[in-house]
């Protein structure tokens, strides 16, 4: 079984991330053949300066490495490295419908977002399609409001095998129910976009900072609160065991407990899963050949299996 992930460099990783869609992923190494990339050509819809683009794609780089990711076990590459992925965008694209892209919710809801509309932020399905289908992938994680992508992808195999033979996999999208939707310090989805993240790896006066501008109510000390209504409990579930949760929540329920008192647990156990990997995420920024030979095997990898894929749909349309 083939899996595949992709993230894209738009910026520092945050909580959010680490919880939606890293561990996820990163757990997918011991589940089958996992090829995760970090889709810096789909980043160039939303980030227009090359310096910050270069820097973002080396900070998730660093960012996975120092939270498990093993090159062992998972290939692991820049999507710029394989070329193969864009020849094979053009190809999809003769036989992408304009009403399916048309349909793609991705795109309108970017451009409510402010981003500027273009070529590529329309056509950004197609280049995904090829994302999976260059490496022949059977499954692809994503989340409920995701689906859309693996189905639009499905349906540009399905017309492309009908016109040219049996070329492509179809993937499967892999719905990830059990990934928590991770509050911002203002109660809602954590986001960049609403500036209400928490950087995964931000500094510990950086990240303090953020802990204690979470949104809480205006219960007095002394009263009784409830757990389940609360952003910083939230946040706690996440690093903790059931135990520690069940134990914050007595402390809640009883009384004499401020939310000033619950930031500071948080902060506690944010630090105790996030000071390990911090220490290894400085120790690979001072060893960045290392990185970048990672980088660059994973890169020859999947343009090994993807050359394949092109080589067959090259024929197949009569370019070979």
């Amino acid at each position: 079984m083939r899996i595949l992930s992709g993230i894209q460099p738009s910026g520092k990783l945050h909580i959010g991330n680490y919880f939606g869609m890293m561990k996820p992923a990163l757990s997918l190494q011991h589940e089958g053949d996992a090829y995760l990339f970090i889709a810096n050509y789909h980043a160039l819809t939303s980030v227009t300066d090359g310096a910050q683009l270069r820097q973002a794609t080396l900070d998730v780089a660093l960012d996975f490495l120092a939270s498990g990711l093993d090159p062992e076990k998972t290939v692991f590459f820049r999507q710029s490295d394989v070329p193969e992925v864009t020849e094979l965008t053009w190809l999809l694209s003769t036989v992408t419908p304009m009403g399916l892209l048309e349909r793609c919710h991705s795109y309108k809801d970017k451009i409510a977002k402010g981003i500027a509309s273009s070529h590529a932020l329309f056509s950004y399905p197609v280049l995904m399609a090829a994302d999976i289908l260059a490496v022949q992938s059977n499954i692809v994680p994503v989340g409920r409001d995701q689906k859309q992508h693996v189905e639009v992808t499905r349906d540009i195999a399905l017309k492309f095998n009908q016109r040219f033979g049996e070329i492509f996999t179809l993937p499967e999208p892999s719905i990830q129910e059990t990934v928590a939707v991770v509050p911002g310090i203002n109660g809602q989805k954590m986001s960049k976009s609403y500036d209400n993240h928490i950087e995964l790896f931000g500094s510990p006066k950086a990240t303090k900072k953020r802990v204690m501008q979470i949104v809480t109510d205006s219960t007095p000390l002394e009263a009784p609160k409830d757990p389940s209504h609360c952003n910083v409990f939230a946040l706690y579930r996440l690093f903790t065991t059931e135990t520690e949760q069940a134990e914050l929540a007595e402390k809640y329920r009883l009384g004499g407990f401020g939310y000033g008192d619950a930031k500071k647990a948080l902060l506690a156990v944010m630090d105790r899963e996030l000071a390990p990997l911090r220490e290894r995420r400085e120790a690979l920024a001072r060893d960045l050949d290392f990185v970048e030979d990672v980088l660059r095997e994973g890169a020859h990898k999947a343009r090994a299996v993807a050359r394949e894929t092109l080589d067959q749909a090259r024929a197949a349309t009569g370019l070979a």
